[in-house]
């Protein structure tokens, strides 16, 4: 039954290569030489065209007194998305077929690193995360008091109803906290923003195709980089249903995910707390 599994894992990562490669090859063909300005606004959508162009459009040309550039990974779909993204002149990479938000992400770092920015500001493609607010997050970057800024719905504001939802992320944040010494009020919020030096060094560690907010943090941390949090408003989604799936699940697969990368962290000599929050302080690297 293992090797079954084994070989069935191995034909999957060997796919999701190929559509990885074929996305890259069409990306390339479009934007040779491409060179980032140094922030990125990166976001990862996948049937979102309803939503994604009012999204793009509030996104400054400058934060911080830095320029801007929108990058969209189109992950998969069946709809018009890649072409709102275009559009609306984005940089754009399209997969052939859906791989997960955590295969986007990955891809997204990848490019940012390679393409020169200095910070990444990721953000959701469905309208509950406020473009306008990319400088409140890049602050911190700038003035190099962090390497990591975390949006945090709990210290700004929660327009959205789902009194599940508001649950789960006090839930999370405790559970992360407990495991990790941090001391982080929202821990399942996309809406970030990342130095790219510090994503040089986590990304290559990060093995989530979905869920991947939780992964990041705590590899993050693990390393030793300034983790801290910048209040926002959280908005509710414009139009249409996430595609995370129901609170119950979503719950059990983040509250997983959690879990596992601690103890890979832990497995690994990461510098993560002992659990029952008797975390060292997490201080810069580098």
């Amino acid at each position: 039954m293992s090797s079954v599994s084994d070989g069935r894992r191995t034909r999957l990562m060997a796919l999701q290569r190929l559509a990885i490669q074929t996305g890259r090859q069409d990306f390339d063909a479009r934007h040779p030489d491409l060179a980032f300005s140094p922030v990125v606004a990166l976001i990862c959508a996948y049937e979102e065209e309803a939503n994604l162009g009012a999204v793009l459009a509030r996104v400054p040309a400058t934060a911080c007194g830095l320029a801007v550039t929108p990058l969209v990974v189109v992950d998969g779909g069946d709809d018009a998305t890649d072409q709102v993204a275009k559009e609306a002149g984005a940089v754009t990479f399209v997969f052939p077929t859906n791989l997960g938000h955590g295969v986007a992400l990955r891809v997204g770092y990848d490019l940012c690193v390679t393409g020169g920015a200095r910070y990444v500001v990721t953000l959701d493609a469905d309208g509950q995360n406020d473009p306008a607010e990319i400088e409140t997050m890049l602050q911190p970057l700038v003035d190099d008091d962090a390497d990591f800024v975390v949006a945090s719905r709990r210290l700004g504001v929660d327009q959205t109803s789902d009194s599940y939802r508001k649950l789960g992320v006090k839930w999370f944040s405790w559970l992360m906290n407990l495991l990790t010494g941090s001391h982080l009020t929202d821990t399942s919020n996309g809406y970030r923003a990342l130095r790219v030096s510090m994503l040089s060094d986590v990304a290559p560690r990060l093995e989530q195709d979905q869920y991947q907010t939780a992964e990041l943090l705590i590899t993050a941390m693990s390393r030793g980089w300034r983790v801290t949090e910048r209040p926002t408003v959280w908005h509710e989604r414009a139009s249409g249903q996430s595609k995370k799936g129901g609170n119950l699940v979503y719950g059990l697969r983040y509250a997983a995910v959690i879990v596992a990368t601690w103890r890979r962290e832990r497995s690994l000599g990461g510098g993560l707390g002992l659990g029952l929050g008797r975390g060292r302080g997490f201080s810069a690297r580098g």
